[in-house]
């Protein structure tokens, strides 16, 4: 298929994105049992996510982007940053879990501007 090597490449890149923010985010606010187990659930939440995320990068490659390549790219990388911010938000930044260093579950070093 067209699209498979640039979504396996940019799937995978995203994948490591958010295993790292959201590791960073569960230490920075002390969520989790102890670094052993954030870390096993890590590892074996990253290939799920690297799937997902080279789905539609796959699909958009190799059916828009044989006669628009252009949307395309730019609806794949909407897509990427879209994926990126839910998982780490949805999955980093767990409501029902009692962060007491982190007020309202969210690292200090969060930017403001990005919404949770």
């Amino acid at each position: 298929m067209r699209g498979t090597v640039p979504g396996v490449v940019v799937g995978g890149l995203t994948s490591l994105v958010c295993v790292v923010v959201i590791g960073r985010v569960w230490a920075d606010c002390g969520i989790g049992a102890n670094a052993a187990a954030d870390s096993m659930t890590l590892l074996l939440l990253a290939p799920l996510l690297w799937i997902a995320a080279a789905v539609p990068w796959v699909v958009l490659l190799g059916t828009l982007g044989r006669r628009h390549p252009g949307p395309a790219l730019t609806a794949g990388v909407v897509c990427t940053v879209w994926f990126t911010w839910f998982v780490v938000t949805w999955i980093g930044m767990v409501d029902s879990y009692p962060a007491p260093s982190c007020p309202g579950n969210v690292p200090p070093w969060w930017p403001a501007f990005i919404p949770t």
